[in-house]
């Protein structure tokens, strides 16, 4: 089909709570529900592209769903072009500001936008991006939560069944004793070779963050994620400064520029924008831009299902977070093998809908 005369005409949004097969609690509190907004964009010719945002807690379901509703009616009727589109909304909103809800909004359009076009051109998105189709490295990031020891080297086990080469375990309890007690227990869990990450969910300040580092920097973590405020760009470069395990950050960029921002501060080794945060495709295009100059490994943050797409054509691309909150109302969630994540052939970005399941859990 010829995509190069579409035109919007209605944009959908549905929220939807989806049981969360393996809760997982973190140092900021227990996550047991996938709140998602899934978003359908409709076109006049008859072309329908889809995306979900994950909301983080059901009390924004509403808010998003509403805001959303605001938001199509300055779409509807133009053209499909998505970076057309997201300009149109910068200029909109420039005095407001475009973090926060507004840009995981304008986000969740973009990614629509985007899969409305691939199938159109009946092409995965990785191709209409002019990628192919590859294995993307993954690690599972189900579980794994502030457990304790014992329930974590059980579950640990469990992660690696299918065949995962890497897991991620979240760390943040009252004392480093009991990090490195449970890094320990999940060690002796998994295979030798099997890659560990870490992830404290900037739940530290930077002087108790190096005090940590400096005892797990023996423990052969493969990255630490987030150990204090997300935005505290010079606090990130003070740890790494002093750390010899590597540190990750990146989940909380809201767009391209503050991605900028840290790079500049030096404050990672590594990064893993979050598709709905960094600015959905058009976000995430620009944001891996200011990535490849200095060969910056680039992972991804949660939407497993559209990130592996845009991996496939990110220059320095890394490990894809793997999770499966939106597998149950999918009607084929994205295929893992061999701890690698499968991108499909089929046309778009690899969502569609299970109604009945979405029916199920319709908030």
């Amino acid at each position: 089909m010829e995509n190069n005369n579409l035109k919007i005409r209605e944009l959908r949004a549905r929220p939807v709570n989806v049981p969360m097969q393996r809760p997982l609690y973190t140092s900021g509190g227990a996550v047991e529900i996938a709140p998602l907004v899934l978003l359908d964009l409709e076109t006049e010719e008859g072309v329908t592209g889809r995306s979900y945002i994950f909301t983080y807690t059901s009390r924004v379901l509403k808010p998003m769903v509403n805001l959303l509703d605001e938001l199509a009616e300055l779409i509807n009727g133009d053209p499909l072009a998505p970076v057309d589109i997201e300009a149109k909304f910068q200029r909109t909103f420039r005095l407001l500001g475009t973090p926060g809800l507004m840009g995981m909004a304008i986000a969740g359009i973009d990614i629509a936008a985007w899969d409305t076009l691939a199938r159109a051109a009946q092409l995965p998105l990785v191709r209409l991006l002019g990628g192919e189709p590859r294995p993307i490295p993954a690690y599972n990031s189900n579980g794994l939560g502030i457990i304790g020891p014992e329930k974590a080297r059980q579950e640990a086990a469990e992660l690696v069944e299918p065949g995962f080469t890497a897991v991620k375990v979240r760390l943040g309890y009252p004392d480093i004793a009991t990090d490195v007690a449970v890094v320990r227990a999940v060690r002796e869990a998994i295979p030798d070779d099997t890659v560990l990450m870490s992830d404290y969910n900037t739940v530290l300040s930077v002087a108790e963050a190096m005090r940590r580092i400096k005892v797990l920097d023996d423990e052969d973590l493969y990255w630490i994620e987030e150990p204090t405020r997300a935005d505290d760009y010079e606090g990130y470069a003070q740890i790494r400064s002093k750390a010899r395990t590597p540190i990750q950050l990146g989940e909380n960029c809201w767009g391209p520029h503050d991605l900028a921002k840290a790079l500049a501060a030096g404050a990672g080794d590594f990064y893993m924008p979050d598709l709905v945060k960094i600015g959905g495709v058009t976000g995430w295009l620009r944001a891996v831009s200011l990535a490849e100059p200095g060969g910056m490994p680039i992972s991804c943050h949660l939407f497993p299902e559209v990130s592996a797409h845009l991996l496939a054509v990110t220059p320095t691309s890394h490990y894809l977070e793997y999770v499966d909150w939106a597998a149950p109302i999918l009607q084929a969630p994205l295929e893992i093998r061999d701890g690698q994540a499968i991108i499909s052939d089929e046309p778009g970005n690899g969502l569609v809908w299970d109604e009945d399941r979405v029916a199920k859990y319709l908030v």
